[in-house]
This record gives structure tokens, C-alpha cells and sequence, in this order.
């Protein structure tokens, strides 16, 4: 059975997300906008760092710390936590938005918390010990010792996921219930490359993908897996004929990476899923989740800092790595001051295609990396709603995906905390997966309001008739630069090696340096490059690695 072309309404969807009227195109009525707000990142302030450029002009005042780290995302954070647990005080984050977070930021209303990005974090094994070290902080883990069990309020419960597939909700993901023999028999063979995947072991008993990237192997046949696309690699096993793992594996694709499996690294595809397993056989790793998603970590990591080492409204227009000392050029939006800061060493946790701008060895060697390092534009938004909405077949899950939709479908905020009737938010993710990502920004953001609450709707009332009576308002979030994207060549090329090196006194973090944008992945690198920043503050002394004090 061959995948079946897109119905044409939904074609009249994809126009939606650039402001057509896709709700008067599917029911034949004018569409009135629901109240909400269209909301994202200070664009203004940062567009201040595109639109200017060195000199900056003298600075008004000057501060002195041991180590600033240049964002507060979940890489930054992590940067500041690890090197306040092993005993270093004088740090100091500085972050262009009001908050902290970055896309594992979250909202909070009358009804719940809720995430305005990522959304959940695989239970980690526990030789992953840095990120079992801050979840038994967090009091997400049961017992003290041996591989990590997630709490049982923590781990996203039952029921976990199910998808609309013609007219009505099917349980699972895939659905079992509704494949064809042929359907399953291939699901079947490809667990089994993944399982075999799962097994394997280099000579030096490294995972053949392993969570974080670094600790995988870096053996050239499977290096090679990153010169293919995932969708070369199903062809090259015969695999992705039938209806219902190409729909998979191409969801998952979108879901982790925003790219279409065409265009995703075959290593990064088969990542997403060896990677969760432990051993053949054993399905994949648990999930956390909270109703505020991710902000739940990034919210936990900023409360450890001491008082006032976080800075919010600051826009870092320099970074540099001078004779004896690291320094720093800031904007401090609220008193509009420019603001040097002298550091003996800096962690810059910003997303890569900033470093051009904001870091000066970059910026004046123009080496070729930053070009390889391509963003997709996300939309993410919060549905409102008086009640939890009702569709035919299985009952509403924590994630709830819509099979022929070129969105991820959305998350129930209020699942975790164990309320399965009356208010409700849910959480609704689109990326744009164009394979120019520019074209996907451009259409974002030429979009309002209006129309972008109008196709989320469009793209919704087919599951869950009478919606529009229960919606009470939606807030849309746009996130131009949303994560990096895995296509060929980037996980395992020298660009990503390139990026990852200190200069000087600088110390790079970010889960771009892992070619894809996943906490586990952020957080491995802020650890990593606080590490390094205090094995040269500290010489001579025995760092612990990953695993910390």
C-alpha cells in the first residue's frame, strides 16, 4: 500500500499558515478569530544586533566576575548549575529575554501551566549521570541508587498517544488496530533494525547511537549514515513501501527535527529511535512530562543560581578572548547601557548562527562552519479551551497526533496533573519544513494572528466536532530560528567539530553543537563546557567529568 497524497483540504491548511482563510475554504464560512495574542522573542531588541555592528561605542560602566555565561536557555542554565555545584559562586548569566528558558520556555494561566516548546525528556540511563544528578535534585526519580526510576506523577501516564486516522481516534503510535498485515509486518522489520542498532557495540564497547551524541561511536561505517538521508536508508532496507512507517518515521522527523524524512540525516533518524532503546527487545526509554513541558528543568536549573546571577534584557553585541582576561559587550535593555564585562572565562550558550555577529574571533576570521548550521521556524500555540474537547473513537491522550496533517497535532497540559474533564489548554506545534528554511520564516512571519489561529482551528475541527464553542482564546507563538536541523552531513562533519572547540578563554556550549536541538543534548554540552572552563580555573584539580561532585 503506497502513502496516500494529502486530502485537499488539507493543501488549503498549508496556504492557511500564510494567511488564506483555510476555515472558510473547509466549512464554507466567514472565520471570526478567536481572542489571543501573537507572541515570541524581543524580535526588536535582537534585530538591534542585526542591524548594528562594531564599533558599539564605549561602555558606561564596567563589572568584573569569574566566569559569564552568554545565554539561558537549557545549555546555559546547565552551564551556570554545574559550576555552582562544584563549588564556583561568582557566575553571572546574561539573556536577551525577559525570562529564561529559551525554547524550553513555558506559560502559565487560570487553569495551568503549559509549554512553549519542548515538552518532555526521555527517562536517561544512569550512566548518564549529570542529568540523573539534577532529575534525583528535582525529586523526579524514585530510590538513590541503580538505573534511574522515573516517579510515577512524572512520567507521562496513560493513555500516552493516539492519532485521528479516517474519521476517528486510534490508540497508539503507530495505531495497532488499524494496520493492515502488511502494515505490521513492515513496523516489525524495522523494530528489528532498530533493536539490532539498539545491540550494537564498537571495539571499545561504545553504543552504536547513544544519549548524549558524544558518547556514541564514531565508527566510519556508521558515520556514514550521516551522508544519507533517512529516507535513502528505509529504501536502501526496502523498507518505507507501506502507509504507516513512512507516516511514522517521517512524524517522528518533523517532531524531533523539523525536516521531512527526505531531508533529515539518516543517522539523526535512526538516533531518535536506537538511541531510547537500552537493550534489543525492550522498547524505548519512558518519558517525563509536566504541564509546563521543559520549563519545568529550565525553571528548577535558574532557582539553584545564587541571587541575581541571572540577567535578563541583556543583548550581547560582543564576545572575546583578550590578553589575561574574557570580555564581554552587553546592551542593558531596561537602563538602554552598554555594559563590559570582565570574566576570566565565558561560556557562550547561544545558538551558532550568532556567533558571526557576537563573537569577534569569528567575526574577524569568517571561517566557513557557521554556514552549515540551518534553522527550521516553528509555531507553537496555546488553545484555551472552557472543556476538554470530544472526538469519536479512543479517549484524549497526552499527545494527540492527526495523521494526514502537516502538524505535530498538540499536548493536553492539564493530563499530568491527572484532570480529564472541564478547562483545558492544549498545546498545538507546527514546523515549517521547507527545505529552503527561509521560505518557512518568511511565511510565519508574514502571517497574523488571525490567520494563524484560523488554521490551527481548520486543522483541529475535523477530531473534535463543536470546538469553536469551547475555545476561548489562543495564543500563538513564533519562533523564526526554533532548533537546528540534522540534515546530511552535519552530526558527524567538521563544521560541528569546528564549532564545538574554546578559543582562548571562550567556551562553547548549546545543543547546536550536537547538530540537534534536545535538552539532553543541551545540557550535556553546558556541563561539558563548565568543565572546561573550571579545569583552566582551577589547574591541577580533578574534574569529575560528566558525573560531577
Amino acid at each position: 500500500m503506497t502513502d496516500a497524497p494529502a486530502r485537499p483540504e488539507r493543501r488549503a491548511f498549508l496556504g492557511g499558515m500564510v494567511g488564506a482563510c483555510a476555515a472558510e475554504l473547509a466549512c464554507g464560512r466567514p472565520f471570526r478569530a478567536p481572542p489571543g495574542a501573537l507572541l515570541g522573542p524581543p524580535a526588536a531588541l535582537g534585530h538591534r544586533l542585526r542591524d548594528a555592528g562594531p564599533p558599539y561605542g564605549e561602555p558606561t560602566r564596567s563589572e568584573r566576575r569569574r566566569v559569564v555565561v552568554v545565554g539561558a536557555g537549557p545549555s546555559g542554565l546547565a552551564a551556570a548549575w554545574q559550576l555552582v555545584r562544584r563549588g564556583e559562586r561568582d557566575v553571572l548569566v546574561l539573556e536577551l529575554d525577559g525570562r529564561e528558558g529559551g525554547t524550553s520556555r513555558s506559560g502559565e494561566g487560570p487553569v495551568t501551566p503549559y509549554p512553549w516548546g519542548a515538552h518532555y525528556l526521555p527517562l536517561p540511563r544512569g550512566d548518564n549521570a549529570a542529568l540523573v544528578a539534577l532529575l534525583r535534585e528535582m525529586g523526579a526519580l524514585e530510590g538513590g541508587g541503580g538505573e534511574p526510576v522515573g516517579r510515577e506523577e512524572q512520567l507521562v501516564r496513560d493513555p500516552e498517544e493516539r492519532v485521528f486516522y479516517a474519521g476517528r481516534w486510534h490508540e497508539g503510535l503507530p495505531p495497532r488496530a488499524a494496520l493492515a498485515p502488511e502494515d505490521a509486518g513492515e513496523l516489525e522489520r524495522f523494530r528489528r533494525e532498530v533493536d539490532a542498532l539498539a545491540g550494537l557495540r564498537d571495539g571499545r564497547g561504545r553504543r552504536a547511537f547513544d544519549s548524549p551524541l558524544d558518547r556514541s561511536s564514531d565508527d566510519a561505517d556508521l558515520r556514514a549514515l550521516d551522508r544519507m538521508t533517512m529516507a535513502d536508508w528505509l529504501a536502501s532496507k526496502g523498507l518505507g513501501r507501506g502507509r504507516w512507517l513512512r507516516w511514522w518515521v517521517d512524524y517522528a522527523c518533523r517532531d524531533d527535527y523539523g525536516l521531512r524524512l527526505d531531508d533529515t540525516s539518516a543517522w539523526a533518524g535512526l538516533f531518535y529511535f536506537a538511541s531510547r532503546v537500552a537493550e534489543p527487545g525492550e522498547g524505548a526509554a519512558p518519558l517525563l512530562a509536566w504541564p509546563e513541558g521543559n520549563g519545568r528543568l529550565v525553571r528548577h536549573l535558574a532557582a539553584a543560581l545564587p541571587a541575581g546571577a541571572l540577567r535578563t534584557g541583556a543583548l550581547v553585541l560582543d564576545v572575546a578572548s583578550v590578553p589575561e582576561r574574557a570580555e564581554v559587550l552587553a546592551l542593558d535593555a531596561g537602563r538602554n547601557e552598554l555594559v563590559r564585562y570582565e570574566a576570566e572565562r565565558v561560556v557562550f550558550a547561544l545558538p551558532k548562527f550568532l556567533a558571526p555577529r557576537v563573537l569577534r574571533h569569528v567575526r574577524e576570521a569568517r571561517p566557513a562552519w557557521p554556514a552549515a548550521f540551518r534553522y527550521g521556524a516553528w509555531m507553537v500555540a496555546n488553545l484555551h479551551l472552557k472543556a476538554h474537547p470530544e472526538g469519536p473513537g479512543a479517549h484524549l491522550a497526552w499527545d494527540n497526533v492527526l495523521y494526514d496533517s502537516p502538524s505535530l497535532g498538540y499536548v493536553v497540559a492539564t493530563h499530568q496533573a491527572h484532570v480529564d474533564a472541564g478547562p483545558t489548554v492544549l498545546t498545538y506545534y507546527y514546523p515549517y519544513v521547507d527545505a529552503d528554511p527561509g521560505v518557512g520564516r518568511r511565511r510565519l512571519f508574514e502571517a497574523d494572528h488571525a490567520s494563524l489561529s484560523d488554521a490551527v482551528l481548520a486543522d483541529l475541527r475535523p477530531a473534535h466536532r463543536g470546538l469553536d464553542r469551547l475555545v476561548e482564546r489562543v495564543d500563538v507563538w513564533r519562533w523564526g530560528h526554533a532548533m537546528v536541523q540534522p540534515r546530511p552531513g552535519l552530526v558527524w562533519g567538521p563544521e560541528r567539530a569546528e564549532a564545538r572547540r574554546p578559543y582562548g578563554r571562550v567556551h562553547m556550549a548549546h545543543s547546536d553543537l550536537s547538530g540537534m536541538a534536545l535538552f539532553e543534548e543541551a545540557f550535556a554540552h553546558g556541563v561539558r563546557a563548565a568543565d572546561e572552563a573550571l579545569a583552566a580555573l582551577r589547574p591541577g584539580e580533578a574534574g569529575p567529568g560528566e558525573a560531577g561532585p
